[in-house]
């Protein structure tokens, strides 16, 4: 499948929406980034590396979460930058991906990536409260490449 065919007009707007929804009540930033192939072979290497070109990594906070998905590899990962990671158990972003699977594997794809974007705003919210003067620093548009 095809990332034009996974993520409609209407995916997307939810996606976004469960983005939107997540960051409410956090000053952390969550992004999804999603393209057909993983260019780069290692998949962190291409989480951060796009993390990085998304400038992801310049939040204060250093709280800024990225979903990564190449779907016709079926490759995903969650990377977080080093101030969320400091403050959630090792295995924190394992147990969201885990969750995940079994969502896609249930061909609930969709679903189960607004799943674990609640799951990481619920995270982010907890340690990283939204603050008075908090605005969205980055878009919530699901970026397709």
């Amino acid at each position: 499948m095809k990332i034009e065919e996974l993520f409609t007009d209407m995916v997307k707007a939810e996606v976004e929406l469960a983005i939107s929804e997540a960051e409410k009540d956090t000053s952390g930033e969550i992004r999804l980034f999603v393209e057909n192939h993983n260019k780069r072979g290692d998949l962190m290497d291409r989480a951060a590396f796009i993390f990085n070109k998304l400038e992801m990594q310049k939040k204060e906070l250093r709280n800024g979460v990225l979903f990564y998905m190449a779907v016709k590899d079926q490759q995903f990962v969650i990377l977080g930058d080093g101030g969320i990671n400091a403050k959630v158990p090792d295995d924190f972003w394992q147990h969201i991906k885990d969750r995940m699977t079994t969502r896609f594997e249930e061909g609930e794809v969709p679903s189960g990536l607004m799943e674990g974007i609640r799951m990481a705003g619920k995270a982010l919210a907890e340690h990283f409260p939204v603050q008075a003067d908090d605005q969205n620093e980055l878009s919530n548009e699901v970026l397709m490449g």
